[in-house]
């Protein structure tokens, strides 16, 4: 009984790939720090002044959207997945398509419900549920369509995260946060893609979408920012927010680039690397989230943030150890000769 019922969660937890929905909580906890410390409070009165209700409601929708996302996924592609991914949980049988279904619309509805109780706690939480509704239509446009269009899909992959990081603040005067993690996961997972030589693959003329595209988003938000905040008569340093304290995700970004090459330097295949890249990437996120909260706020609210990081690692560590340990619990299928 206790096997089956571990078997049943481990399956669940593979099908959300909750081991890293940590990153996600991170990038909404880092927004609403920041829009704590916008709204005038110094960086010592940023973590007593947090409101628990919007931090929880934060944490849900971060669950709810990724988990979605992932679930959704799967169910699209589960037929694909017979062929070339058997081990999953539903090409598996380990988890019934009906059984995902539900597990899908539960987040998506978990997502939604804890947006429209965030809109009535936090100024302007209209907008932050305007945004969570956006997030499920990329999450849905990439799932059904973008992943097949390689250059749409990879841009769609960072509009969810900037979307997801800008749901608690969406007002909020430092835009850097969430643009970095856009331009961020495009990047990473272009270079993953090429890594692992995917199909169809990344032409020339893609890597030309995927930048130009990133380019012209990156503009039109700082564009769309200062606008709005040079009509309250602000200058374009105050409408954006830079300070010396921008150095300090500068740095970070520079430093996740020395991890790739160092990565891509030590040998092995590229689907490897690619593999492993993606996944340091998505772990540096938390990296981001922690460099903007130490660069703005203080070191204490880089630390709450950054406690999240080594908790993501273990417990992508604790599902490939679950994994193994199930695997050799399972009764051995044995095919006639």
């Amino acid at each position: 009984m206790l096997v089956r019922l571990s078997g049943r969660l481990l399956s669940l937890l593979q099908l959300t790939r909750m081991a890293l929905v940590f990153t996600a909580i991170a990038d909404s906890g880092c927004g609403l720090l920041l829009r704590v410390r916008a709204g005038g409070k110094t960086g010592e009165q940023v973590l007593p002044s947090l409101d628990w209700r919007q931090v929880l409601c934060i944490a849900a929708i971060s669950v709810g959207l990724y988990g979605f996302g992932m679930s959704l996924n799967d169910i699209i592609d589960h037929r694909r997945d017979r062929q070339l991914a058997s081990h999953r949980p539903l090409p598996s049988g380990r988890v019934g398509m009906v059984g995902a279904h539900v597990v899908s619309i539960l987040l998506v509805m978990l997502a939604l419900s804890a947006a429209v109780y965030y809109m009535l706690l936090a100024p302007r939480g209209w907008m932050s549920l305007i945004l969570v509704i956006g997030a499920v239509l990329l999450i849905c446009f990439y799932d059904f369509a973008g992943k097949y269009l390689v250059a749409p899909g990879l841009l769609t992959l960072g509009l969810i995260r900037f979307c997801h990081a800008a749901i608690p603040a969406p007002t909020t005067p430092l835009i850097w946060h969430p643009l970095l993690l856009l331009n961020h996961i495009v990047i990473l997972s272009a270079v993953a893609y090429r890594w692992e030589q995917k199909r169809p693959a990344l032409t020339g003329r893609h890597w030309l979408l995927v930048l130009g595209g990133l380019g012209l988003i990156d503009l039109a938000v700082i564009a769309l920012a200062t606008w709005q905040r040079w009509r309250g008569g602000l200058t374009f340093d105050q409408a954006l927010w830079i300070t010396p304290g921008l150095w300090m995700p500068i740095l970070a970004a520079g430093g996740f680039v020395l991890l790739a090459t160092w990565i891509r330097l030590r040998g092995g295949s590229g689907r490897s690397a690619g593999q492993q890249v993606m996944l340091y990437g998505l772990l540096w996120l938390i990296i981001y989230d922690a460099s903007f909260a130490l660069g703005y706020i203080g070191w204490k609210a880089a630390a709450f943030i950054l406690l999240l990081a080594p908790v993501a690692w273990l417990s992508v560590q604790l599902i490939r150890w679950w994994s193994s340990l199930a695997l050799l619990t399972r009764t051995p299928t044995f095919k006639r000769a």
